[in-house]
């Protein structure tokens, strides 16, 4: 990922973005991401907003680009020398979100979240290095095999474990977090309304089809 937002959030109450240091019994100690770098702790009343789970709504209803890709999009364009600020006039951050995303969706994404979006953008490149995309090392299975043979045989019933809780986490998640996943808050994020908005449409999950059985004749 060229820029890495595991540690960077947007927290309720608090301006700015922040890089998540550790967490307290209190809350969590966070960093500014700016010059100073100072350091704050954040309450469990604070709603924290990691930059890598938040995307942007499309004209598509179910579909979204994450922001780690946007960023990207917008360094391939502009590098880190952005021809536009959060203060720019509407029409020119309108060409400006238009440019990166074609498809972006003028009805869910205010003008406000653009310019959170250009602010949050020079954050982000002025403190973090961009890393650029390198090769995919060996998998574990073409360096071991024999391993791979026995993992593989094993797997089937992780793997259906885990996309039966990630489904359910999904599920659960998705009236309290899926406002956070999109920037179209009207520049607020995040609120405790915000968390009762519409589902972000990716996280929503289809019901399992349920197989049907003959009756014996």
């Amino acid at each position: 990922m060229p820029y890495d937002l595991k540690e960077i959030a947007a927290i309720s109450g608090m301006p700015g973005l922040y890089r998540l240091v550790r967490p307290t019994r209190a809350g969590v100690i966070v960093e500014s991401l700016d010059e100073r770098g100072t350091r704050s702790v954040a309450s469990a009343r604070n709603k924290v907003s990691l930059l890598q789970e938040i995307s942007i709504y499309t004209q598509d209803y179910d579909q979204t680009v994450p922001l780690t890709e946007v960023f990207d999009r917008i360094y391939q364009k502009y590098g880190t020398d952005l021809t536009v600020t959060n203060k720019s006039q509407d029409r020119d951050l309108a060409t400006f979100m238009g440019e990166i995303i074609p498809d972006y969706d003028r009805q869910r994404v205010y003008m406000s979240d653009i310019k959170k979006l250009v602010s949050w953008y020079k954050a982000v490149s002025g403190r973090l290095e961009y890393q650029e995309n390198v090769a995919e090392q060996p998998s574990a299975e073409a360096e071991a095999p024999e391993v791979a043979e026995q993992a593989a045989a094993a797997k089937p019933k992780a793997s259906k474990k885990a996309a039966t809780k990630e489904s359910t986490e999904a599920g659960t998640q998705q009236e309290t977090a899926a406002a956070d996943e999109a920037l179209s808050t009207a520049g607020i994020i995040p609120t405790e309304e915000a968390a009762d908005a519409p589902g972000n449409p990716e996280a929503a999950t289809e019901p399992a089809a349920k197989k049907s059985k003959k009756k014996a004749e």
